[in-house]
């Protein structure tokens, strides 16, 4: 499987130029997550701040926070949060951090990226063992969530694919984005004209929720700024739906696009 993904990720850098980044400083996309019949039992927010990284390089920060809400919240109450650092310069990612509670348990994890030497840190300080050094398969790798919102500067039109290198904890894998068909959806910011895209495993075996059935879905209106107003995920257990309520543009300052 490692081979089969590294000979995939080695096309695909080789074919594509680095993506634009998924989101402009300031920016801010809020959703409400309702599971099944349950309207409103978390929310996702997501937000972009330029800043400084550490040899002073411009770069933007995503912050996406999740949390359960009301109802949902006694049921699990949970608490995540992920940090993405973006150079702005060549749009990659070069810091990834999510920490996330429930009850009864609490988890933390980084990933540094390390271009030149092609690997990639990871860190996990709850399991008691030393930072580790991966493999980085060749492309620009990001979490799934910001994958999901790049896609809003893909372009695609029905029948259109595009592939994509995510990573969940310490595995790396490619996500072949399909271009279903056009939907028009209702959501609290208005009735959106929205291109339907699904992400799937094709070109390596399947891990993590797609092993097991599962499929993700977004919405991307097809009017500037192109926002992504809604996400599904479908268990074989029910599904949950991430609706756009709250939208904050990019500062008039944004930071620039990569090269």
């Amino acid at each position: 499987m490692k081979s089969a993904l590294f000979a995939a990720a080695f096309v695909l850098a080789s074919s594509a130029q680095a993506a634009p980044l998924a989101l402009g400083n300031g920016e801010q996309l809020v959703y409400r997550v309702s599971w099944a019949i349950i309207p409103a039992v978390g929310r996702i927010t997501v937000t972009a701040h330029s800043g400084l990284g550490p040899a002073r390089q411009p770069q933007l920060q995503v912050t996406t926070e999740t949390e359960t809400r009301g109802l949902g919240y006694l049921i699990l109450p949970f608490d995540a949060r992920a940090e993405s650092d973006y150079d702005v310069g060549t749009g990659r990612l070069v810091h990834f951090g999510e920490s996330s509670a429930t009850r009864s348990r609490v988890a933390a994890h980084t990933m540094d990226f390390d271009y030149p030497r092609q690997q990639a840190l990871y860190s996990d300080p709850g399991s008691g063992a030393p930072a580790r050094a991966l493999p980085l398969p060749a492309g620009d790798p990001t979490d799934l969530i910001d994958c999901l919102l790049t896609t809003r500067n893909w372009n695609l039109t029905p029948g259109q694919t595009h592939d994509a290198l995510v990573f969940f904890e310490d595995d790396f894998y490619l996500l072949t984005v399909h271009a279903l068909g056009y939907e028009d959806i209702m959501t609290p910011l208005g009735a959106f004209h929205a291109l339907v895209l699904e992400p799937r495993m094709e070109k390596t075996p399947p891990l993590g929720m797609f092993k097991r059935g599962s499929t993700v879905k977004v919405w991307i209106a097809q009017a500037a700024p192109h926002l992504p107003v809604r996400f599904q995920v479908q268990f074989n257990f029910g599904s949950g739906v991430a609706t756009l309520t709250d939208y904050r543009p990019p500062s008039p300052a944004s930071a620039p696009a990569p090269k």
